[in-house]
């Protein structure tokens, strides 16, 4: 069967075509005048605190951000590495060979030492 329906609220509420532009207008705008500049107006979704937390939320926020800044650190070095040793191994594996030549054993770029010991007559 059907459900009985309360007169008294209605399934679709009227609405006003002025209080909906109204509230999209605010919407887009975030609190700053229309094509106006005005410094005094801004809107900041999370303000400064009012009052400076307690030393020990202070001392436990500066060991939380250490420990984070440690992590992020530590990781950055970890894949610089990590990249260095991959091109490293990519070079290789291209030429075939030690893709540094300063770091070659036959170095051929450079004559043979002549020997001092001779006295030319």
């Amino acid at each position: 069967m059907s459900e009985p329906q309360n007169p008294s609220s209605p399934q679709n509420p009227p609405s006003s075509s002025s209080s909906t532009s109204t509230k999209v207008s605010n919407q887009t705008n975030h609190g700053r005048a229309n094509s106006s500049f005005s410094a005094l107006k801004g809107h900041f979704p999370n303000p400064p605190d009012s009052t400076n937390p307690d030393p020990a939320t202070l001392r436990d926020q500066w060991r939380f951000a250490i420990r984070q800044y440690s992590k992020w650190y530590s990781h950055a070095w970890g894949t610089a590495i990590l990249a260095g040793v991959s091109f490293f191994a990519l070079g290789w594996v291209i030429k075939g060979s030690n893709p540094l030549p300063s770091l070659s054993h036959q170095d051929s770029s450079h004559p043979p030492p002549a020997p001092s010991d001779e006295v030319k007559q």
